[in-house]
């Protein structure tokens, strides 16, 4: 019998885990991960138990809003914190699948244009619709956004 961890299990795992090893940052970033995936468990009318894809959305999110933090602690030049933002990002990117390179973005936004036949930054909704299951948490909404308008632009 093949026993596989769910996204969640995992993160409980190696948060203990670096609690025994004392290490603070990914200890901080682990529990704030998971406070985030459970108050999405509780959100709603009714909890739920989050699927790993959820999960990854949950992550997603969260490590955007450290690129974010991070970036305006840097223009605000408080460094210390921009640092800390930027490593907890990059302990949230280890749980997530790993991001689209530029041609593949290019490809999929191609192929989603070919699939709907769409033409004229109008149909960027239509595009949309079709691309954004395909990249599924590999690549940020305002790349594919970015790409989508530029290809629809020609």
């Amino acid at each position: 019998m093949m026993w596989c961890m769910t996204l969640k299990e995992k993160l409980e795992t190696d948060l203990s885990a670096a609690m025994k090893a004392r290490d603070e940052v990914r200890t901080r970033t682990l529990r704030m991960a998971l406070t985030a995936v459970k108050n999405e468990e509780v959100a709603g009318k009714q909890s739920r138990e989050l699927s790993d894809d959820d999960v990854v959305r949950v992550l997603t999110r969260e490590a955007k809003k450290r690129r974010e933090a991070a970036a305006a602690f840097g223009d605000a030049g408080r460094e210390k914190q921009a640092q800390a933002e930027r490593d907890e990002g990059e302990v949230l990117e280890d749980y997530l699948p790993s991001q689209l390179g530029d041609e593949e973005l290019t490809a999929l936004v191609a192929d989603a244009i070919a699939e709907t036949g769409a033409a004229g930054p109008r149909a960027m909704g239509q595009v949309m619709k079709v691309v954004n299951p395909k990249v599924a948490g590999r690549a940020e909404g305002g790349r594919v956004a970015a790409e989508v308008k530029r290809q629809l632009a020609q």
